[in-house]
């Protein structure tokens, strides 16, 4: 068969499948994803093996996986529809998309840095506007390479915090906190005077013992290091612990000192015995940042799941944190 007769049997569903069955690694998933039956998925992927040459997917143990070739194919299929969209989707997609009747995955890979509530609050507001949709929240650690997962469109959103976006994708600035420190009541820091000559100074603050989560990327050091290391210093971390939100349940119970944004420490403040106290190192704010790809940009779909992290985060800016005596109560927001 010809170069030209070959090119003719491909139309954009059909890109749109390769795209859609590479990135879930299953017929079954590609199908409902794509709003369609397994029979007619299969029937369309036979044709993409037989146009490429390619089993495309493979058994790998109990599941699939895509082969070399998949592979290859997965960026450049994201391009072809991505630029469709912006030539043809842009204003049909807003009228299309209904929140209330879409049966859509949103895939959302976030950390629990900025706030415990955010990912609780966000996905009982998905659930609530859009009762169909399926949620799935991947963690953003230095096992997840977030910029291709965006390109490949394996993820929808990413959430999260950094001293330098990636200037290669979209952003949304959420909020910006600032850096502090959350001891135990019996820790030494928590019985100091914040100024004069007594306070808490550099040298004692870099010589405690602290806790911190595992850097997002391989081989780097996580902002706050980085500042750290940019002015010469360096803490004495003896915990890491990728779980964020069990890191001021360890603060309560010894002399480790955490360092992140005070908005996060506020949560716990008043449930645990525990201090927010003045980081001694001047720190510039910590921003968080809602991060996705050209392929989603003109999407309307997306465009409505970004809009509900922003008025979710929005609104916990304006909660109070609860007091002791409370539990931490799930709350839907408003």
């Amino acid at each position: 068969m010809s170069k030209s007769a070959l090119f003719e049997k491909i139309d954009l569903s059909l890109i749109r499948v390769l795209h859609t069955v590479i990135t879930e690694c299953s017929v079954s998933r590609a199908a409902i994803r794509l709003q369609s039956s397994q029979p007619a998925v299969s029937s369309q992927l036979k044709r993409l093996r037989e146009l490429t040459g390619d089993p495309l997917l493979v058994r790998c143990g109990q599941a699939m996986a895509p082969t070399d070739v998949a592979l290859s194919l997965l960026e450049p299929a994201a391009a072809i529809l991505q630029h469709a969209q912006s030539m043809f989707g842009h204003t049909s997609s807003v009228r299309e998309f209904d929140p209330a009747t879409t049966n859509l995955t949103f895939r959302l890979a976030a950390t629990d840095y900025l706030d415990p509530f955010f990912l609780p609050e966000l996905t009982l507001r998905l659930r609530r506007l859009a009762p169909h949709v399926r949620v799935e929240v991947v963690q953003l650690s230095a096992d997840l390479d977030y910029r291709r997962s965006l390109a490949r469109g394996e993820v929808d959103l990413v959430v999260g915090n950094w001293l330098e976006p990636s200037d290669e994708l979209h952003l949304g600035r959420l909020l910006s906190d600032e850096v502090v420190c959350l001891v135990s009541e019996d820790h030494p820091a928590a019985r100091l005077p914040k100024e004069g000559k007594r306070a808490w100074s550099v040298d004692q603050y870099l010589a405690c013992e602290h806790v911190a989560p595992p850097a997002l990327h391989p081989g780097a050091l996580g902002i706050i290091d980085e500042h750290l290391a940019a002015q010469g210093l360096r803490r004495n971390i003896v915990v890491r612990n990728p779980h964020f939100a069990q890191l001021p349940y360890m603060v309560a119970g010894s002399l480790l000192v955490l360092t992140t944004g005070r908005r996060f420490c506020e949560r716990y403040a008043q449930q645990l015995n525990v201090k927010i106290v003045r980081c001694p190192v001047s720190f510039p704010p910590m921003n968080y940042y809602q991060l996705w790809h050209d392929l989603t940009h003109h999407s309307a779909a997306s465009r409505w799941l970004r809009e509900q992290v922003r008025d979710v985060v929005r609104g916990l800016q304006l909660v109070r944190p609860p007091t002791r005596a409370q539990a931490l109560p799930v709350r839907s927001a408003s």
